[in-house]
């Protein structure tokens, strides 16, 4: 009897919960069913499953087992899907959340050449500093920055960014520079606020804990890009990601303090729910901004602007220029 056969008999009858159940998904008798499960446990030498007419329970070792044959079938149907697709026969509707500012420097403006050679694919962009409902709201993927994760959603790291204090070099001459956490509030501090105005707060690590400093300034607002501004203009202290300012920190344009206390983990991030198989256009997607992300010196760059080629390594400039047909 075909081993593989086996396993998925296994996995479909414990998933659903009985012989008769599975027999129904299946098209066939709970008898047949039955004699696979037995085959396999007697080819193995371990009770998977304890059956009755009316109730099955899965065994310890069955559990284990469990888990370690799901994976064998979600990798085989994954290379299945591969294999027979390609690439080029990535097709349906991709529909991505992205926070506003990064979406528009470093998520959207790379679509169009995503899109060059796929002629049946689709892409929808919302671009919102919210944390979407991926399963509610019916989005295939988010990207985020930072931030604890559902354990019913995969997340992949995209690119490694950390919060860093900045402010200009005529700032700090001005004001001078904070030495400590203690130091800032005695410093003009840009900082987003929620509804009602409220100050956030700005987090740091201390001794290995998160502490969180509540900071303030003559300027707040809920719009990172509008902070990033103001904190270039050296009107005051911003907290910010890497991935807006490196290209200024390596010119010199702003500068960084209290890097003792930086919070590191705020990685970029892809997300999207667990599921058997993933739709090839989300690991194609997430394939292709982890490439284009891991470029000598993307990050030194200035922004993309929306719907502007972007060239990878190696790759001819005409590749890079082709534009999308109107749908």
């Amino acid at each position: 009897m075909d081993r593989f056969k086996q396993i998925e008999t296994f996995v479909r009858v414990a998933e659903a919960g009985s012989l008769a159940a599975a027999a129904l998904e299946e098209g066939v008798s709970p008898v047949i069913l039955g004699r696979r499960i037995d085959a396999l446990e007697k080819r193995l030498g371990v009770k998977l499953m304890y059956r009755s007419t009316r109730r099955l329970v899965v065994s310890e070792e069955g559990a284990a087992f469990l888990d370690r044959c799901r994976n064998l079938l979600a990798e085989w149907d994954q290379a299945e899907n591969e294999l027979a697709a390609g690439r080029r026969a990535v097709g349906g509707h991709l529909i991505v959340s992205a926070p506003a500012a990064f979406g528009r420097m470093h998520v959207a403006p790379h679509a169009p050449r995503f899109l060059a050679d796929k002629p049946e694919l689709q892409m929808s962009f919302n671009l919102t500093d919210r944390v979407v409902d991926l399963v509610r709201e019916g989005y295939d993927l988010s990207i985020r920055i930072g931030g604890a994760v559902d354990p019913n959603f995969v997340a992949v790291k995209l690119a490694g960014n950390r919060r860093v204090v900045c402010g200009t070099p005529a700032y700090f001459r001005k004001h001078g520079r904070p030495k400590t956490l203690e130091d800032l509030p005695n410093h003009n501090c840009l900082a987003f606020n929620l509804q009602g105005g409220q100050n956030r707060g700005w987090y740091f690590r201390r001794n290995g804990k998160i502490v969180t400093v509540r900071v303030a300034g003559n300027l707040d607002c809920n719009d990172g890009e509008l902070l990033h501004r103001w904190a270039s203009e050296g009107l005051g202290l911003g907290w910010r990601s890497t991935w807006e300012i490196q290209r200024q920190l390596e010119a010199g344009e702003l500068e960084t303090v209290l890097d003792d206390f930086e919070l590191p983990d705020y990685d970029i991030l892809a997300v999207y729910p667990q599921q058997r198989y993933v739709p090839a256009r989300v690991r194609y997607f997430i394939d292709y901004l982890k490439e284009i992300f891991a470029q000598p010196g993307y990050w030194s760059r200035p922004p993309s602007l929306p719907g502007k080629p972007v060239r990878l390594p190696g790759e001819p400039v005409h590749a890079a220029a082709a534009t999308v047909k109107d749908r």
